[in-house]
């Protein structure tokens, strides 16, 4: 409170609301209690979990059509296979060394031809002495 008696609001922005998720388990959980309720107590079963009964209705349809024994899988990334992550790695090494074995064979070339020519240069320096 400051001094003229009102409150100030908080200044902090309050964090922004997500949307909540179910996992399959939950929902045939909460579907079966609210099937087994009588008429009276599916309205406290639904605000007791904070739900709606839209909620109920599209979960029925989709345990009806086999759609929540596949929602089991959890959801995010796929793991990464670990053959395929070697085999990429190892990819990736051989093409290095083939890169290196390239350069090596170019260097090899390039010695192997300018030996020839000083051995050539030489020669035609150096007279022939009687041997």
């Amino acid at each position: 409170m400051n001094d003229a008696g009102t409150e100030r609001p908080d200044p902090e922005v309050p964090e922004r609301a997500r949307r909540r998720t179910f996992t399959a388990k939950y929902k045939l959980e909460i579907l079966a209690a609210y099937e087994a309720a009588p008429d009276g107590e599916k309205g406290a079963l639904l605000r007791r979990e904070g739900l709606y009964s839209s909620h109920i209705v599209a979960w029925r349809q989709a345990r009806d059509a086999g759609a929540l024994a596949g929602l089991a899988v959890p959801r995010g990334r796929k793991r990464r296979d670990p053959q395929a992550e070697r085999i990429a790695r190892l990819e990736a090494e051989k093409h290095q060394l083939e890169q290196e074995l390239a350069k090596t064979r170019f260097v090899v070339d390039v010695q192997a031809k300018l030996h020839a020519l000083l051995e050539t240069l030489s020669r035609a320096r150096s007279p022939r002495t009687g041997r």
